[in-house]
């Protein structure tokens, strides 16, 4: 490369990293074929991870990358485009869809802020219970709401300013009086319930399919919930108390909280014909998908349903939906990485990584080998400024390596997924929220990254320690 071409890169970040994702598919495209694995599905390997990195290094938004993708798979014959596109007809696609349009009803309507100060009003007197007051807006709607950033950046985030405000607690000296602790909880809390339930983050579907896909294993939304509900309801009681101890707020009792939230309670007025619709709709979905296993009825179906529901009673406008470039900019991309990830298995590329990446481990018991996998899961999240693109990086490969290990197929899937959210509480960009959270301006970053890390630690041994116990009982191994 010319001198002038190298700078040239350096000065233009996106000619930088497209040069970095066409080198990737070319030295995988080009290698020798190796042994166990075929010339296509080489091929389909040098495209996926050639998305997977532009994914990472995001020259363009994951869509068009997503449909980039799609389009060379079929040009140069890796596979039809009929094959290419089974994807936008899967199941999880439109379940994940369809909660983004659940979310916007809360949002539109007011209820989500509504329920979240009627829980301030009911147990905020003190900044301890104002912790678990944020934690318990985030868990109440984390089933419906997959948008991450939606719960802690559109409702809870909005609360504690107001809080911060009644309570003169701003960025410098007076952080540490309350806004400090609330922010850290609320960063904490909402990577935890993205754990608890496969609709309370966009990207869970996704290690649903993968795990589907590669391991042959079919997770419902009742299993996941289940097999997350104890450990993750143990992280959500431990951390609001450890933190009050480890990082104390300076003013402990807070009676103008439950005030603020009556004055707010009050300004709104009763419960409006949307709320009604919503709390119904909410309360329907929740009982369908619990009862889904006696019942039959899928998870996708009650979230289509609720959608058509909103939108035949008006409580929700096509044009909301349409606006709602979050949830079809999801359906594009995450269809797209199904397909592949289908076409991955079909090709015989999972069985030879995990057959590869199996040697690294060999000899090594299937339950130290599943908790090393979790862990480089885990802490790999440092290199990752989005949940959707870790996961979708590490999760099929690494359940592909865990399985191979000899570990039970169904836990080692559900394992991986819960992670797959908890790491989320490493850093200041380590989720959606997380950004908005820190620009707050009331935690350095330093204090932010020293908090994640411990935090992250002690969740991931509840969930390992205490889930190992529950998932014992559940007879997952």
């Amino acid at each position: 490369m010319s001198q002038s071409a190298d700078i040239s890169l350096k000065k233009d970040p996106t000619m930088r990293n497209w040069a970095i994702i066409i080198a990737v598919a070319l030295i995988i495209w080009f290698m020798p074929t190796p042994e166990g694995l075929t010339l296509k599905g080489q091929h389909l390997l040098a495209l996926f991870v050639a998305t997977i990195v532009g994914f990472v290094l995001a020259p363009v938004p994951m869509g068009p990358m997503a449909l980039l993708s799609l389009s060379l798979c079929a040009l140069v014959g890796v596979a039809p485009i009929k094959e290419l596109l089974v994807g936008f007809s899967n199941t999880t696609t439109w379940l994940v869809v369809c909660a983004f349009f659940l979310a916007r009803g809360f949002l539109k309507t007011g209820l989500a802020r509504r329920i979240s100060l009627m829980i301030v009003k009911a147990i905020g007197s003190s900044t301890l219970k104002l912790g678990y007051a944020m934690a318990f807006s985030d868990l109440f709607f984390g089933p419906v709401m997959p948008s991450i950033t939606a719960r802690g950046g559109a409702i809870v985030y909005p609360i504690i300013s107001g809080l911060c405000e009644v309570f003169d607690s701003k960025p410098g000296a007076s952080a540490r009086k309350i806004g400090a602790y609330l922010l850290q909880v609320e960063h904490h809390a909402t990577c935890i319930v993205s754990a608890m339930f496969v609709t309370a983050m966009a990207s869970n579907p996704l290690a649903v399919a993968f795990a589907s896909e590669i391991a042959g294993v079919e997770i419902t939304w009742m299993g996941w919930c289940i097999a997350a509900i104890v450990p993750g309801t143990v992280c959500i009681l431990v951390m609001p108390y450890l933190l009050y101890k480890i990082y104390p707020p300076e003013l402990k009792e807070t009676p103008e909280a439950p005030k603020m939230a009556r004055e707010e309670l009050a300004v709104m007025g009763p419960l409006s014909k949307g709320e009604k619709v919503m709390s119904g709709v909410f309360v329907g979905c929740l009982a369908l998908w619990i009862t889904g296993s006696m019942t039959g009825i899928s998870a996708t179906t009650v979230a289509i349903l609720a959608a058509a529901f909103l939108l035949v009673s008006a409580t929700l406008t096509w044009k909301d939906c349409l606006n709602d470039n979050g949830a079809w900019d999801l359906c594009v991309w995450l269809s797209v990485i199904i397909s592949l990830a289908t076409l991955m298995g079909k090709y015989g590329v999972v069985g030879w990584i995990a057959d590869s990446a199996g040697g690294m481990i060999a000899g090594i018991d299937w339950l130290p080998a599943l908790v090393i996998i979790a862990l480089i899961y885990v802490y790999s999240h440092y290199m990752f400024a989005s949940l959707t693109s870790h996961i979708t990086a590490f999760y099929a490969p690494l359940l592909a390596v865990a399985v191979g290990a000899g570990a039970p197929v169904m836990l080692a899937a559900l394992v991986l997924g819960f992670l797959g959210n908890v790491c989320g509480s490493l850093t200041h960009y380590s989720s959606g929220p997380a950004p908005i959270l820190f620009g707050a301006g009331y935690i350095d970053q330093g204090t932010w990254w020293k908090f994640g890390i411990l935090f992250t630690t002690i969740n991931v041994v509840i969930w390992l320690g205490v889930g190992s116990v529950w998932w014992k009982v559940l007879g997952l191994y």
